[in-house]
């Protein structure tokens, strides 16, 4: 694709069916390996990221047959995978890295975990480190970075309490602990993500939670650990890539736009609630309970947004969300300003020094924080369109295509086709629902 090119609109209207979302779909591929018997999982995601977990299941033997969102994964029980000659490629995948590092911990062979060079430079040592202690061999370079390879076996139990609050490592442990004789806990500093959980329950596996600690017990000891047994489940719609297009609505005045089936997990939808406060017009209609996923209808309608700070536990919740609504700052009343989010720094980009270097191309007036940043509002005028360069991260790519549909003049997105890593049909649909 190379470059792609926004132009101004006056509105987003219509109606929306975001793919499927992202953080279930990894865990349904890899649970489903793991259990006895086929599973069905429709509306499967469609991103780049998914297909890189499903290609790596495959390769440790569970059979998987896609027919575009409908994904058939057949696995053989927590002891049926194999090893796999070649390294397993996560691509740009942190998820399918940390997550699947804790299912091999407990597998009776050794494997090689790698992937692109953006995911050979994002911190691997926060799951090392627990994954250690129950018992596992990993060697990583530095000791801290991708390629990982992983001796496993039999592993020990573990009470972890998390030094900083991540859902892909509270997940790497929780997997890990299947495969341990005996009781797996985990405590998270602040609340996060809980679909892996969710989705333990919902392929047979008891979980217990008392406050913020997770339970499970080894699986693989007959200790009442419960039995992972394939399902039929469908995956709701990817909140996070919804978000793009309600701020798009929300931004641009005459919208009207209604977002079909959209999971609304508690742990996810802090952006909602933060970008209503603001003084957005979103309605959620037709909630559903299914597999203990909510999910939903959306509504949303142009206005005015105030601004405000975002910062503490909060940065948890929103670590997805975040590029969008610094991205939304030049556009509201007081500005956007974001504290305690070090952690954006190592993700698929250095995601604060990219909103900053963008930002300033639109004209918009910035600060840049070692955690955080200060985005100015309104009254600094209005951004106008740029060259904008997403450092091949797929969040910053499309930020920055919803800016500039409110910006004076074309914004054209350099590597544009990196939005793929998350949503491939992002600026053909954003294109469809544009009104000029």
């Amino acid at each position: 694709m190379g470059k792609h090119t926004v132009e101004p609109a006056r509105a987003i209207s219509g109606g929306l069916e975001p793919p499927g979302d992202k953080s279930i779909s990894h865990r349904y591929a890899m649970l489903a390996a793991l259990a006895e018997g086929p599973s069905e999982l429709r509306h499967f995601s469609s991103a780049a990221d998914c297909q890189s977990t499903l290609e790596c299941v495959g390769a440790l033997g569970a059979e998987v047959r896609r027919e575009k969102e409908l994904v058939c994964v057949t696995g053989h029980g927590p002891r049926g995978l194999r090893g796999s000659k070649r390294a397993l490629d996560a691509g740009n995948s942190g998820t399918t890295m940390r997550l699947l590092a804790g299912i091999l911990c407990g597998q009776k062979f050794a494997s090689t975990l790698t992937g692109d060079a953006s995911l050979q430079r994002r911190p691997m040592r926060r799951v090392i480190a627990p994954l250690r202690e129950m018992g596992a061999e990993i060697k990583a370079r530095e000791d801290n970075f991708a390629p990982l390879e992983i001796r496993g076996g039999d592993l020990r139990p573990l009470e972890y309490a998390m030094p900083m609050a991540s859902a892909q490592v509270k997940s790497a442990v929780l997997l890990a602990g299947l495969f341990a004789d005996g009781t797996t806990s985990v405590s998270e500093p602040a609340r996060t993500r809980d679909h892996t959980e969710l989705a333990l329950e919902a392929f047979g596996v008891p979980v217990e939670k008392r406050g913020r600690m997770v339970s499970v017990h080894g699986l693989v000891f007959g200790k009442g650990g419960g039995r992972l047994e394939g399902r039929q489940l469908e995956v709701p719609g990817d909140l996070s890539s919804a978000v793009f297009f309600i701020a798009a609505a929300l931004l641009l005045p005459e919208s009207n736009l209604l977002i079909h089936n959209v999971g609304l997990n508690p742990t996810r939808t802090a952006v909602l609630d933060l970008l209503a406060s603001m003084g957005g017009a979103i309605r959620i209609v037709s909630p559903r309970v299914a597999n203990g996923e909510i999910t939903g209808d959306i509504v949303v309608r142009g206005s005015e947004l105030k601004g405000g700070v975002i910062e503490g536990e909060t940065v948890a919740l929103l670590i997805d969300e975040l590029p969008m609504l610094a991205a939304l700052g030049p556009f509201t009343e007081e500005g956007i300003e974001i504290r305690d989010a070090k952690e954006l720094r190592v993700k698929e980009s250095d995601r604060i020094a990219a909103l900053a270097e963008n930002l300033k191309r639109m004209g918009a007036r910035v600060e840049e924080r070692p955690d955080g940043l200060r985005v100015e509002g309104r009254a600094a005028g209005r951004l106008h369109g740029a060259e904008i360069e997403p450092h091949g991260d797929h969040r910053i790519a499309m930020a920055f295509a919803v800016a500039g549909l409110a910006a004076e003049g074309a914004t054209r997105i350099r590597d544009a086709e990196c939005a793929g890593v998350s949503y491939p049909e992002f600026y053909k649909e954003l294109e469809r629902l544009a009104e000029r």
